[in-house]
């Protein structure tokens, strides 16, 4: 039986803290990714808006290329 290497991919994923960083969320949720911890948030004093980030990954069998956007997998 042969076995298949699985990847697993890593990105962090940030945005103002409105409703498309939340479409942003649930787009690479519904594309295979996973959340991975918490999110986190920054309040920027100069702008008045507040940050939020929240790291995703993602397991493949395809190979992991650096020249490759991590969003294409």
């Amino acid at each position: 039986m042969t076995r298949t290497k699985t990847n697993l991919l890593y990105r962090l994923l940030t945005g103002s803290d409105d409703i498309e960083f939340c479409h942003k969320i649930t787009r690479a949720l519904n594309e295979g990714w996973s959340l991975y911890g918490s999110p986190a948030l920054s309040f920027n004093e100069k702008t008045g808006t507040t940050i939020c980030a929240q790291a995703v990954t993602k397991q493949t069998s395809e190979p992991y290329d650096p020249e490759r956007r991590l969003g294409d997998y």
